[in-house]
C-alpha cells in the first residue's frame, strides 16, 4: 500500500503541494498535460518550475503566471469545466471532490446556496491549476492513502477580494473543521483555502506519521519567506505491507468509581448506537482501594467530541482523556454464504489475496440457533466449516 504523508509544519498551499509532488519525482509533464486538458486559453497562463531554498532547506517552487483580469467563476462553471475535459477519471474525481469542499465552505461562510457560490482568488486560473495539477500528480503516483500532520492556524490578517480578513480566512477556517490544528507558529497565512481543501477532501487521517518504509521525499516552497520557520511543505512517500490498511482513530478514556453498574451496559449500547467504533469497560483498583472501571471508546476523529460529550452526560465522569492513535488492520468484507443451515453472513478477513479467517456474523447465528433450537456454539462450528468451502 502506497502512503503519502503531508508534513505541514509550516502550513500548506496549493502551489506548495504541486511543488512538493514534483520534487518527489512526479514528471512536470504530468501536471502540464493535465492542465492542458482544461478548456482554458493557453495564452491566459504559463507554468514554471525553479529550484530554491527556504532557510537553508532546498525545495522546488511551482510558478503559475496568469493574465490579469481573470473572470470570477461560479462553482458550477468549474465543475462543468472539469467534467467536460479529457482528464483521466481518477483526476476528475479528486479535482471535483476538492472543489466541492471549497464550494461548501464558501456557501456556508457567505450564506448562499452552492449554485450561487462564485470564486475570487480560489476560482482564478492559478488555483484551478493547483488543484487539477495536484490531483493529477497524486493519481500518477498511485497513492492508496493520504495522511497529514496537524495544521498551523497562523494569525494576523490577509487581504482578499472581500477586503481585510482574519487568518485563517473564513473559508479556510470552515474547511479546518474536524482537522487537528495548533498555534505553534508565528503570524501570517499558513494555510490557504486551496491547501485546506486539498487535505479536507483527500486525506484519510491526521496526526502522527503512519508506520511505513519511506521511498521518496519532496519539498515544496511557499511564495512567502516567514521569519520563524522555513516555509516548506514536506511530503513523504512510503509503503506498508500488502493487504494491511491504516487509519487514524481517537481514543476516549475515563475512570468511573461512583456509578450504578446497571447503567454501564446502557452506556455501552448508547455509544455504539451513536457511532463509536468500539467501547469497553475494564476493571480498576483506584484510590482508597475503591473498585472501579475504565471506559475506553474507539471513535473516528470527526465523532470524538460528540461521543466524549455523550460519556460526560450519560456517566458520572466529569472529564475524559482524548488522544489520537494509528490503527493497523486487515481488510475485511461481509459476504453471504450458503450453508446447510441456510444463507449466513460472514466476515471474510484478508491479508492481501490470502484469506486469514472467516468469522460468522453473530446476529445470523443467534437467529438460526433460536429458530432451530440448536446450541449457538454448534451453529458457529457448522457455519465456520461450511462457509469456508470454495
Amino acid at each position: 500500500m502506497k502512503i503519502l504523508y503531508f508534513d505541514c509544519f509550516a502550513g500548506i498551499a496549493g502551489d506548495m503541494t504541486v511543488a512538493a509532488l514534483l520534487d518527489l519525482g512526479v514528471p512536470f509533464e504530468v501536471v502540464r498535460d493535465a492542465v492542458g486538458c482544461l478548456p482554458l486559453p493557453r495564452s491566459s497562463y504559463s507554468l514554471g518550475l525553479e529550484k530554491t531554498s527556504r532557510k537553508g532547506i532546498a525545495a522546488t517552487r511551482f510558478i503559475v503566471r496568469v493574465e490579469e483580469h481573470q473572470p470570477h467563476r461560479h462553482y458550477g462553471d468549474i465543475a462543468s469545466m472539469i467534467e467536460g475535459s479529457s482528464l483521466a477519471a481518477g483526476v476528475k474525481e479528486k479535482s471535483q471532490r476538492v472543489f466541492f469542499r471549497l464550494a461548501e465552505a464558501e456557501a456556508k461562510v457567505h450564506g448562499v446556496s452552492l449554485d450561487r457560490v462564485h470564486f475570487h482568488e480560489v476560482g482564478a486560473v492559478d488555483s484551478i491549476v493547483d488543484i487539477v495539477g495536484a490531483a493529477a500528480a497524486i493519481d500518477h503516483l498511485g497513492i492508496d492513502s493520504i495522511h497529514a500532520a496537524p495544521l498551523p492556524l497562523g494569525g494576523g490578517f490577509v487581504e482578499t477580494a472581500h477586503g481585510r480578513l482574519p487568518v485563517p480566512a473564513p473559508a479556510t477556517a470552515e474547511l479546518l473543521r474536524g482537522i487537528p490544528v495548533h498555534g505553534d507558529t508565528g503570524p501570517g497565512e499558513r494555510v490557504t483555502p486551496t491547501g485546506a481543501a486539498l487535505l479536507a477532501a483527500l486525506a484519510t487521517g491526521f496526526g502522527r506519521a503512519p508506520a511505513m518504509t519511506i521511498s521518496a521525499l519532496g519539498c515544496g516552497a511557499g511564495t512567502k519567506d516567514f521569519e520563524d520557520i522555513p516555509n516548506v511543505l514536506r511530503l513523504f512517500l512510503g509503503e506498508t505491507g500488502a493487504g494491511l490498511e491504516r487509519d487514524e482513530v481517537c481514543v476516549i478514556e475515563t475512570h468511573i468509581d461512583d456509578m450504578n453498574p446497571e447503567v454501564l451496559g446502557y452506556v455501552i449500547d448508547r455509544l455504539l448506537a451513536a457511532g463509536a467504533r468500539d467501547a469497553a469497560f475494564s476493571p480498576l483498583q483506584m484510590k482508597k482501594n475503591r473498585p472501579a472501571v475504565k471506559l475506553t471508546v474507539i471513535a473516528s476523529p470527526e465523532r470524538s467530541d460528540e461521543l466524549a460529550r455523550l460519556v460526560l452526560r450519560e456517566t458520572s465522569a466529569i472529564g475524559v482523556r482524548l488522544y489520537p492513535a494509528a490503527r493497523l488492520k486487515l481488510a475485511r468484507d461481509i459476504e453471504e454464504r450458503a450453508t446447510s443451515l441456510g444463507a449466513v453472513r460472514v466476515k471474510v478477513i484478508r491479508d492481501g489475496d490470502d484469506v486469514v479467517r472467516i468469522s460468522p456474523e453473530y446476529d445470523d447465528c443467534r437467529r438460526i440457533a433460536a429458530e432451530r433450537g440448536m446450541p449457538l456454539l454448534e451453529v458457529y462450528r457448522i457455519v465456520e466449516r461450511e462457509a469456508g468451502r470454495p
